[in-house]
């Protein structure tokens, strides 16, 4: 009996699997890809993320160029300190005097130093650390003692450093010729009338019965009109308004600040001042002048002097004194404001 051809030495094929077989290799192939596809998708994902991050960070970083080479500030750094100074500020104002006087002491210092290190550079002579006295001695005084005793010590402090400089010149025996040693008395005079007295008469405005308010709303409103000044000169700026002293300063920048300045005026007047709305317009237009007196005076003395900033302490502001020019003059007119206004306050 032989075998059946071709079935000799064959092995026996697989039986055939049935549809619903086939369905679950099907999903167990697709369960086993999954992890691959999803880690797949998070790194496109990952990846189309970090492109327009790139992309943003690219654009910003040009924008803030395109402003840093029209303004010669960091715009980024600008804001970063100043937002950080600004709290300072306000939380000193609102709820401890005694920091904001400490904060108040220690920017005027740098102010002074800053002040003599650029005069000192351009061939002035000044004394550094009598000045640096002198200006805690009417700080401190301006907030502790009686208005009358303030002016009296201040007289007192602008005639010891004069006689600190003229007999400093008179042991030196360097041959200064009397027209230089002349500048350098009446320049050691401006150097104390101009930080720490000024900054002495925001010390009494706060010094006064709700003059924390006050010191913080002048503050505001010169703030609001620098922001002002900047945004609007910035965007629209065509026509120069004092091209000799400060070339990037507009008269579009001047017109941005009196609007903003307006503004902070009234509503500070209204919701924190106690005031009549309409005081908030004269207190904002007579802080926007002095604060832009003060502003183009220390432009007149760095191009005197032949700086652009008093220092670089601060990236994106310059000096201290820089960000004090606008308001050691308003603290003059906010001081004047507070006797005149603050008896329309609503009690």
């Amino acid at each position: 009996m032989t075998d059946a051809p071709g079935s000799e030495g064959s092995e026996p094929s697989d039986p055939p699997i049935s549809r619903r077989e086939s369905g679950g290799l099907r999903r167990a192939h697709s369960a086993a890809d999954a992890p691959a596809t999803t880690v797949s998708g998070a790194r496109s994902a990952r990846a189309e993320f970090e492109t327009h991050v790139a992309h943003a960070r690219a654009e910003f970083e040009e924008a803030n160029e395109r402003i840093k080479q029209r303004t010669g500030r960091d715009l980024i750094l600008a804001i970063v300190i100043g937002v950080a100074i600004g709290v300072v500020v306000v939380a000193s104002l609102i709820f401890f005097k005694w920091i904001f006087l400490l904060f108040a002491i220690g920017a005027t210092s740098l102010g002074v130093f800053e002040f003599v290190r650029a005069l000192r550079a351009s061939g002035r002579r000044v004394d550094l650390i009598p000045q640096l006295l002198g200006g805690v001695v009417l700080m401190l005084s301006g907030y502790f003692v009686d208005l009358w005793l303030h002016w009296v010590l201040t007289v007192v402090v602008v005639v010891v450093l004069i006689v600190w400089r003229l007999l400093g010149q008179m042991f030196s025996h360097d041959g200064r010729t009397y027209g230089a040693v002349l500048s350098d008395v009446l320049i050691t005079g401006l150097v104390v009338l101009y930080v720490p007295f000024l900054g002495s008469l925001a010390m009494i405005l706060l010094s006064q019965d709700g003059g924390e308010w006050w010191a913080l709303a002048f503050i505001i409103i010169t703030v609001a009109a620098d922001t002002g000044a900047y945004v609007t000169g910035l965007t629209i700026g065509r026509h120069p308004m004092a091209p000799r002293i400060s070339p990037k300063k507009t008269w579009e920048g001047f017109g941005g600040a009196f609007v903003a300045a307006l503004i902070a005026g009234v509503l500070l007047s209204l919701y924190m001042l106690g005031l009549p709305w309409w005081t908030g317009l004269i207190i904002g237009a007579v802080i926007l002048g002095t604060a832009t007196i003060g502003d183009l005076g220390e432009s007149m003395v760095k191009r005197d002097l032949g700086i652009k900033d008093m220092s670089s302490w601060l990236p994106g502001h310059g000096g201290v004194l820089d960000r004090l020019d606008s308001i050691l003059p308003s603290a003059t007119a906010a001081l004047a404001l507070f006797y005149l206004l603050s008896p329309l306050a609503v009690s």
